[in-house]
C-alpha cells in the first residue's frame, strides 16, 4: 500500500523504520516543524524527519493543518491508500482522516479503551499496572475512541522505567503495525468497536506531578520515580533546597520512622527514607546546579545523616 506516515518523536521512529523495511511504500512523511531544543536552544529537526530524509522521502512540516488547502492538495497528489499516525502531536481534522482509501490508523501505546490520551506509558507505570500494550486503531473525531484492529500485550516489570517501557512498546507497535497493514490490504482483518464504558484517560504529565509525597507508600513512590525519570523528574525538599530523586528501589514494607525521615545510611548504596508504608532506598540524586550523582556519593559529599528529613 501507498502510505503517508505522520509522526514526530523517537517513539514513532521504530514504526517508520518497520514500514521502510516492509512491502509497503512510504510516499510521504508529515512531522512537526523543527524546534529549538536543549540549553543552547539550537533548532533541531524531529527524529522522524531525520530518518525520512535519510531515505529521500518527501517531508511536510505544516504549522497549520486545518484549512491548509495547499497542504491538502499535496496530500492528494501523493495518492495514498492509508495514513499511519504515530505520536504526531496534533489532532487531525476529518477532511484529512477520511482522505485515503483505507482512511487513517494510529499506533497507540495502551490496551484500549484503557489510557486514551497523551501519556499512556507514564500513567501505566505510575498506577502500578503489571501489563500494558499497543493497539492499532482507526482514528475518529473523538480522542482515541476509534475501532481497534489489533492489540498486543507488553508486561511491565519492576526493572522497567519510562525509557525501557517506551522502547519495548515502540518496537511492539512497529511489528504490529506492519502486520495490520498486511491484513488490511488482504481484507483479512475486522475492526472491533471499543467499549466506551470501560474507557480511562491518560492526561498529559504536569511538572508538579514530580513532587514526592512521602505519606504515600513505597510502591507508589517507586512507580512515580521510574515513570517520571525523563521529565519532569521527581523531586523533594531537603534542608534548604530542592533535590531530584532520579533512581530508587523499594527497600522493605516496614514502618520505622516518620514519612520522609532518613532512617538508615547504607555504605556504597545510598540512604533509606521512610514512606507512608514501607521504605525507599534512594540510589541516585541531583542537587541544584550539579550533575546527577549516586546517593552514596551524596551521603559523603553533603554529609547526609540519619534522622534528617525530606519533605
Amino acid at each position: 500500500m501507498r502510505v503517508v506516515f505522520w509522526g514526530t518523536p523517537e517513539f514513532a521512529v521504530e514504526s517508520l523504520k518497520a514500514l521502510l523495511s516492509s512491502r509497503h511504500k512510504v510516499v510521504g512523511v508529515v512531522t512537526q516543524p523543527d524546534r529549538p531544543k536543549g540549553r543552547g536552544k539550537k533548532v533541531q529537526p524531529p527524529p522522524v524527519k531525520v530518518i525520512a530524509e535519510k531515505y529521500n522521502i518527501p517531508v511536510f512540516q505544516p504549522e497549520k493543518i486545518k484549512g491548509n488547502e495547499e497542504f491538502l492538495k499535496s496530500l492528494r497528489e501523493l495518492d495514498p491508500d492509508i495514513f499511519v499516525v504515530v505520536a504526531y502531536g496534533k489532532i487531525l481534522p476529518e477532511e484529512i482522516i477520511n482522505l485515503p482509501r483505507y482512511k487513517t490508523i494510529n499506533v497507540h501505546a495502551s490496551l484500549l479503551p484503557e489510557y486514551r490520551g497523551a501519556a499512556p506509558i507514564h500513567r501505566a507505570i505510575m498506577e502500578g499496572k503489571e501489563k500494558t500494550g499497543v493497539c492499532i486503531m482507526e482514528i475518529v473525531r473523538e480522542l482515541d475512541a476509534g475501532d481497534v484492529y489489533q492489540c498486543v500485550e507488553v508486561p511491565i516489570t519492576d526493572e522497567d522505567d519510562i525509557v525501557s517501557l517506551h522502547d519495548k512498546l515502540a518496537k511492539a507497535g512497529a511489528e504490529l503495525l506492519v502486520d495490520t497493514l498486511d491484513k488490511i490490504e488482504r481484507g483479512d482483518i475486522r475492526k472491533i468497536p471499543q467499549d466506551d464504558e470501560k474507557a480511562t484517560y491518560a492526561p498529559p504529565i504536569k511538572k508538579e506531578e514530580g513532587k514526592i509525597n512521602w505519606e504515600r507508600s513505597a510502591r507508589e513512590i517507586f512507580n512515580q520515580v521510574r515513570a517520571l525519570k525523563v521529565w519532569p523528574k521527581t523531586f523533594s525538599n531537603f534542608r534548604d533546597t530542592q533535590i531530584k530523586i532520579l533512581e530508587c528501589e523499594i527497600y522493605d514494607e516496614v514502618s520505622k520512622g516518620q514519612p520522609g525521615e532518613i532512617v538508615e545510611i547504607l555504605k556504597d548504596k545510598g540512604f533509606v527514607v521512610q514512606a507512608g508504608k514501607g521504605k525507599i532506598l534512594v540510589k541516585k540524586v541531583q542537587f541544584p546546579n550539579s550533575k546527577p550523582i549516586s546517593a552514596s556519593d551524596a551521603v559523603k559529599g553533603y554529609h547526609i545523616t540519619k534522622g534528617e528529613k525530606l519533605f
